[in-house]
């Protein structure tokens, strides 16, 4: 299993901290859940029939015409690797490492690249893959140069993935509207601006052939009863949404301007997460875990992704532990 935010347990065991005494900044999901409407017995007791007002409410959400829920992102991200011969794909690096993972796995050859090789090596490229924002970076690449890249990909036959499980804080940067285009595919995350990963869904949105042929490959009753009825009241709640990205905004500027403060300037992020690049990253996170607070750490290139602390008294308490390693690395 690959490396991920948000295990705490593990923490709990090798720091003996008690999990009620952590503060866990170690994944890029909005700290304020969504409220749970009420689920009706007939949710729990029934098979998850499909069209049952999920789909519609996630087409007018995210402005798609076609779309596929499934079990979290994760389940398309392992899946659409199968569905090519195998290929030539591109990932957009550093990058969300389940993505490089899944194409290796399925036999593709993998050419790692930054946002500058993308043009010099994209007509030799059956497949493109990136984050955007990206994850654990926060780089985001215009939605005028991702169609751009699309059409290169697909006069040839090619696919453009794109990976938007950080877009809801800035809607007006997705091209969920263009995945209806025939070589375009983009993944949304359900849990990371809603606040309920654990419900565990996400939406593919591409040209009807390649859903019903990764629906195929996924089987039915992919995605809980249940789970259907909560994200069509999330999805259905447009104050909530404008509250939660003005919330979010505001406590992710927050957390960039208390890391310049003490030294830690972020080198990239987006609204739900920054991220630091420090040859010290092993020893930060090290330093804060002892303290009770968990980060997310990347090796290659060193650095820590922080999640938004939640209230005041969570940012206070990052910032006491930021001004001790201030003081111990003076």
């Amino acid at each position: 299993m690959l490396e991920h935010g948000g295990r705490l347990l593990r923490a709990v065991r090798q720091y003996a901290i008690a999990r009620e005494d952590w503060l866990d900044l170690s994944s890029g999901i909005a700290p304020w859940p969504y409220p749970i409407p009420p689920i009706p017995l007939d949710a729990w007791a029934r098979l998850p029939e499909v069209e049952d007002g999920l789909e519609a409410a996630a087409r007018r959400y995210y402005g798609a015409t076609h779309l596929l829920p499934v079990a979290g992102s994760q389940a398309a991200i392992q899946a659409l690797p199968t569905l090519r011969p195998r290929g030539r794909v591109g990932v957009l690096s550093p990058c969300y490492a389940e993505h490089p993972h899944a194409w290796q796995r399925a036999g593709h050859q993998l050419v790692e690249l930054d946002e500058s090789q993308v043009e010099g090596a994209l007509d030799n490229l059956d497949v493109l893959v990136l984050v955007n924002p990206n994850n654990p970076t926060g780089l985001q690449v215009s939605r005028e140069r991702l169609l751009a890249w699309h059409a290169r990909l697909a006069a040839r036959g090619g696919w453009l993935l794109v990976d938007e499980a950080f877009m809801d804080n800035t809607p007006e940067h997705s091209v969920a509207d263009c995945a209806e285009r025939p070589g375009l595919i983009v993944l949304r995350s359900f849990g990371k601006f809603f606040g309920l990963a654990g419900v565990r869904l996400g939406c593919v949105l591409a040209a009807p052939p390649l859903l019903q042929r990764l629906g195929e490959l996924l089987g039915p009753w992919t995605v809980s009863g249940p789970t259907r009825v909560l994200a069509q009241a999330c999805f259905a709640d447009a104050p909530a949404h404008l509250a939660q990205i003005a919330r979010c905004a505001q406590a992710s500027q927050r957390l960039a301007g208390l890391l310049a403060s003490y030294g830690l300037a972020p080198s990239g992020g987006c609204d739900l997460f920054q991220y630091v690049r420090s040859a010290r990253a092993a020893h930060l996170h090290d330093f804060l875990a002892r303290r009770g607070i968990l980060v997310r750490l990347f090796a290659e290139p060193a650095a820590v992704r922080l999640g938004l602390p939640a209230c005041a008294a969570d940012e206070q308490r990052l910032a006491q532990a930021l001004a001790d390693y201030q003081k111990e690395t003076a």
